[in-house]
């Protein structure tokens, strides 16, 4: 991989992490109409560390509250009903679907699963999933009202995102919206619930760096910077958004870009 590729990967990385587009697709994608290999799984992940860490700056001061209320409530059950205290175990919880099917399912998560005949498909599934939730949602509970079963559930639409075209962003929203929540509420959790996720499997494929002479560590680290500097732009953009209007930019988005990626593969101008 070289400078400029990690360049351009990195400004998609960090523009399209947070979106409810899905980066990883749009990594495969870009990466094909410029002629490069696929930069594969590990690098996808090792640059998702860097968009993670514009959310651990970004929501600072929750994460601070939320790890110190709940780490006293161990010790304290007057603090257990708190929201803070609440919020810590249900990141816990909603992390497991995507731990455990990401340990059943890797091999296939990084062979099968990259093929963009099914990005394409998921791309567009998942978007009027996300249309469709966006609109039959009431949209009225807040994270005051989250419950474990609820964490659960918002886990198990976070673990969909394994497949790539899905986005975490837009399986946790859509779930969310199914739930009653608000757009902001949805899409607050589904940034704090990907955390430990994106950073585990970050750091765990990050031994695959170097091992693969396309893939280094220097333009991989590049990469990662560049996603943590735009992601952290995205974050307020899309909060600020999400208060006021729909999903249904992204719908139509997505959709097209699936048609579009089917059109290309159908004339041979990219190949599965």
């Amino acid at each position: 991989m070289g400078w400029f590729e990690a360049l351009v990967l990195g400004i998609v990385q960090g523009l399209t992490e947070f979106l409810p587009v899905s980066s990883s697709a749009h990594i495969l994608i870009v990466s094909q109409l410029f002629g490069w290999n696929d930069p594969g799984a590990a690098f996808t992940a090792v640059t998702q560390i860097g968009t993670e860490c514009a959310v651990l700056l970004y929501f600072r001061k929750e994460l601070i509250s939320i790890i110190s209320t709940w780490a006293r409530s161990l010790v304290n059950p007057s603090l257990r009903r708190n929201l803070d205290a609440r919020m810590g175990w249900y990141i816990i919880i909603g992390t497991i679907p995507v731990v455990v099917l990401g340990v059943l399912f890797a091999d296939q998560i990084e062979t099968v699963a990259r093929n963009l005949w099914l990005v394409s498909c998921t791309l567009i599934i998942f978007g009027l999933i996300l249309g469709y939730a966006d609109r039959v949602g009431r949209k009225q509970k807040s994270l005051a009202s989250l419950n474990s079963g609820q964490g659960i559930m918002f886990g198990i639409g976070q673990a969909f995102a394994l497949i790539p075209g899905v986005s975490r962003s837009g399986a946790t929203i859509s779930t969310g919206l199914f739930l009653g929540f608000t757009r902001e509420a949805a899409a607050r959790y589904s940034f704090l619930l990907a955390i430990p996720a994106v950073l585990g499997s970050g750091l765990y494929e990050a031994r695959k760096i170097g091992s693969d002479s396309s893939v280094a560590w220097g333009p991989t680290i590049m990469a990662t910077i560049i996603a943590f500097v735009i992601g952290f732009a995205v974050i307020a953009w899309l909060l600020r958004w999400v208060s006021t209007r729909s999903f249904a930019p992204f719908v139509i988005y997505r959709v097209g870009l699936g048609f579009f990626v089917m059109v290309l593969l159908a004339a041979g101008v990219l190949t599965p």
